[in-house]
């Protein structure tokens, strides 16, 4: 007889979160349907919708001109990501004051994990329960949060998923697989578009025969352990995360319609590339690649990579891009976006400088140091008097331009990325 598996994991997933903060800040938005976007502009795209907004069709990625069509009377407002990040903070610490939070996985979700004593289903309920109640008094009632409960992580995920807005659901070892059959395979983290297509192909169309396919099978769809670890999520086993070093750090930008110019667009550039910057030294780490991206406003992307020494000066790297930016094709053509990726990482504390150094390299080596010791200077007066006090000459034009922004995988450090 197969072992039951207790109650692992609880989930918290913030509902629309950052529509629900712009209801929170102003009460006239309540109850109406709310757009989010990156920039005031009618060819730019919703980064969240209030449930009010999603009833008429309004997602996340819809173009505001597409929004104002599908739901006419929408409210649209400009994203305020220091607002989004300090009620996130509240959130932890009201769900702080409940259970102790394992881990933030993003700006709008968090899991815990359910000690030996808390696993039973209606002390699980419980806590569910005042999480909510605490998230209403601490934060604001009009910010929900939808909770979900499993024998892991991942299926806790999705139950938090099941019964959204407000939810609270739980799905018990004997509830599988039966309690997942209704979900589409899109509803599964790791299924996408390509993925549900692959698995399509081997035969597999619902949930029902996602659950009862052999490992094998998942598997070859996967193409590898990726396929294999699935197999045991969704049968409630608890499987280490996969540990990933740092990849790469960048920022982009969707230019509003009067920095589409080059000459308009060249100083948000730089200002991304010394936010990226600021960010590589506050994670103790150096980068030998540096990626510059444009899509033009014609409707053509273009990226370029040059590569150095590992460095985190923000002068080497500032040289870097006024290279590639002056090699780029159509220097006259107006543009959408731009961006700037670091690459190649590595920690600066397990760096090892060559050990065959010329004359020139002891050289370099100098310089280094200098631009190591004026990174560290500007970095502290801009931490203590704001970053306006000091900057380079290059941001001069852009410092309102490209203001601090929240990805699905990056929240933004108040005290390092604050415009």
């Amino acid at each position: 007889m197969a072992v039951s598996k207790p109650l692992t994991a609880l989930f918290i997933d913030c509902d629309s979160y950052f529509a629900s903060v712009e209801q929170h800040l102003d009460p006239a938005l309540r109850g109406r349907p709310v757009g989010v976007a990156p920039v005031m502009a009618e060819s730019s795209c919703c980064i969240a919708a209030s449930y009010e907004a999603k009833a008429f069709g309004v997602k996340t990625g819809t173009r505001i001109s597409d929004a104002r069509i599908l739901c006419p009377g929408i409210a649209i407002v400009e994203s305020k990501p220091a607002e989004y990040i300090r009620h996130h903070q509240r959130i932890v610490e009201a769900v702080e004051d409940c259970i102790h939070v394992e881990a933030v996985l993003s700006i709008d979700e968090m899991w815990a994990w359910l000690p030996l004593n808390l696993r039973d289903p209606a002390t699980v309920e419980l806590i569910g329960r005042r999480i909510k109640e605490t998230v209403a008094r601490d934060v604001s009632p009009v910010i929900k949060v939808s909770i979900g409960a499993a024998p892991n992580r991942y299926l806790a995920k999705i139950a938090s998923k099941m019964r959204k807005p407000d939810g609270l659901f739980i799905i018990e070892q004997r509830d599988l697989p039966d309690v997942l059959h209704p979900l589409k395979l899109r509803d599964f983290t790791g299924i996408a578009r390509s993925m549900e297509t692959r698995l399509h192909a081997a035969g597999i169309h619902t949930v029902a025969e996602l659950c009862a396919a052999p490992k094998s099978v998942l598997h070859g769809v996967w193409g590898g352990v990726m396929g294999d670890r699935l197999w045991h999520l969704l049968r409630g086993d608890e499987i280490p995360d996969l540990v990933s070093a740092r990849k790469s750090i960048g920022h982009s930008h969707v230019l509003p319609p009067d920095s589409r110019h080059p000459d308009k667009a060249w100083p948000i550039l730089c200002k991304l590339l010394h936010k990226a910057c600021e960010r590589l030294r506050a994670h103790g780490l150096l980068t030998g690649g540096l990626t510059m991206q444009l899509a033009f406003y014609r409707g053509v992307s273009w990226a370029a990579e040059a590569r150095t020494d590992e460095t985190d000066s923000t002068l080497v790297l500032m040289r870097m891009l006024d290279r590639l930016w002056r090699d780029r094709p159509e220097p006259r053509c107006q543009l959408l976006q731009v961006g700037v990726v670091l690459t190649r990482l590595c920690e600066r504390s397990n760096h090892t400088p060559s050990l065959f150094q010329t004359v020139a390299d002891t050289m370099a080596a100098m310089d280094a140091a200098k631009h190591q010791r004026l990174d560290a200077t500007l970095d502290k007066l801009r931490a203590r008097y704001g970053r306006s006090v000091v900057y380079f000459g290059s941001v001069q034009e852009s410092r309102d331009e490209a203001p601090m922004r929240i990805s699905f995988t990056h929240i933004p450090d108040l005290e390092v990325e604050q415009d």
